[in-house]
């Protein structure tokens, strides 16, 4: 079974402003997600919410993030994407993505999803 995706405010529009290698592995890892398996390259993170993971997409010169929540029953939730600078996430993409996991959490609680 093959999970939906739902984008939190401008996630879908930013993921589709990647570069499009970027763009196109982002999709990919986001499929292996849908299909119950995990991305190549992620990591948890518990900073933004519980079941909260980050994929990691790189390329030559440049890094991109996708934010996502799948241990929710009904579908994929792709919190925030986004293109890194530095080493360190900033403070305001984790902060969206905080909110965004809230807004995430609200949707979820008001269907009665676990």
């Amino acid at each position: 079974m093959v999970k939906d995706l739902v984008f939190m405010g401008s996630s879908d529009d930013d993921l589709r402003a990647f570069p499009p290698p970027a763009r196109q592995r982002a999709g990919y890892q986001l499929y292996l997600v849908q299909s119950g398996r995990d991305p190549s390259d992620w990591k948890p993170l518990a900073s933004i919410g519980p079941g909260c993971r980050e994929i990691r997409v790189r390329n030559s010169r440049d890094a991109y993030r996708v934010f996502y929540v799948a241990a929710v029953s009904d579908a994929v939730y792709v919190l925030h994407c986004f293109g890194k600078k530095s080493q360190q996430t900033a403070k305001t993409e984790i902060d969206l993505g905080k909110q965004r996991y809230k807004q995430m959490r609200e949707i979820t609680q008001a269907r009665g999803t676990p």
